[in-house]
């Protein structure tokens, strides 16, 4: 018996990133011991894994690469991603997949909302893919999967990750009426980085977003993060946290940005933990009310506890 196997008609695999596939390799130096995590192989990590596969969801934690998986899905922590795996930006930074994305899951928000259930998850974090080729850049999806969380899962708090809904007019409104308990927009890196880094956001607008949200809800709390190790400053960094506290942010995220593959932005320098302790208490002297800083703090690491702490800021402020 032969058997033939065609090697050219075959229809090839779509590269996760193919606007990045011909740069040339950015090369980043070798990480230091304080960025090292063990491997995810935890019982928990499993149960986690099985839940999110079973349901047909997706996870940030997976798509990007995080650091934390294994910690966070050990304790059955988990980010959903939803309006599907395929972004419509192209971030120097991000490993989430390229590309046109397609048809929203009509039952996606009641899926998340049993995988929440199912986790008895007390705190929930949803983030998405950014969805320019829709009139709403998915505000109405968000919208829905809230209010099926609140269904299903009444005591569970929920926190979201937005993309920035440029040139979407009345989109942050409906997710605002939602009422997420916390509202989370990450302008990722300082302005002078945003060209190389997020050519397709606007710096002044994603500040001017999170400002906008407080000014419809002031109860709402809004939370922003950045990397640090891409090029920029420390002045820069300084100016960010003035420019969130001027938007009245509550939470300042601060950590490492770690390079995905060698066609991504290379890490142009990796930030001991002492600096990150250094930005911690300034940022807290410029007044918000939680930062977390180091070298893997992501948004939503640790996302559940840290909504106690900043919870109970606020009430000590005002009480």
């Amino acid at each position: 018996m032969v058997v033939v196997v065609d090697t050219v008609s075959a229809t090839p695999l779509r590269p996760r990133h193919p606007e990045k596939v011909n740069r040339p390799d950015a090369l980043s130096p070798p990480k230091p011991e304080w960025i090292r995590v063990r491997a995810p192989n935890s019982r928990g990590y499993a149960d986690t894994r099985k839940i999110v596969r079973e349901n047909g969801l997706v996870t940030v934690c997976e798509e990007a690469g995080c650091p934390n998986i294994g910690e966070c899905w050990d304790k059955k922590h988990a980010t959903f991603m939803i309006m599907g795996d395929t972004c419509t930006r192209a971030c120097a930074f991000c490993n989430v997949k390229t590309g046109m994305p397609g048809a929203l899951d009509a039952l996606e928000p009641e899926h998340v909302a049993e995988a929440t259930f199912k986790l008895g998850l007390a705190h929930i974090v949803i983030t998405s893919v950014d969805r320019d080729d829709l009139a709403d850049g998915g505000a109405e999806h968000f919208a829905q999967t809230i209010r099926a969380i609140r269904a299903r899962c009444p005591a569970t708090t929920i926190e979201i990750l937005t993309p920035d809904f440029l040139r979407k007019e009345g989109a942050l409104e409906v997710v605002v009426a939602a009422k997420p308990d916390v509202f989370n927009h990450n302008l990722e890196t300082v302005p002078s980085r945003y060209l190389t880094v997020r050519p397709g956001a606007r710096y002044f607008h994603s500040v001017r977003l999170l400002q906008r949200v407080k000014e419809i809800d002031p109860t709402i709390f809004t939370k922003s993060g950045i990397m640090v190790g891409l090029g920029e400053a420390r002045h820069e960094v300084l100016q960010v946290m003035d420019d969130l506290r001027s938007a009245d942010v509550d939470f300042l995220t601060i950590g490492q940005y770690l390079q995905p593959t060698r066609k991504h932005h290379a890490v142009m320098r990796y930030v001991p933990p002492d600096e990150f302790s250094g930005y911690e208490k300034v940022a807290y002297t410029k007044g918000f009310l939680m930062v977390s800083a180091s070298p893997l703090t992501r948004s939503s690491h640790h996302a559940g506890d840290d909504f106690a702490r900043l919870r109970a800021a606020r009430a000590a402020l005002s009480g």
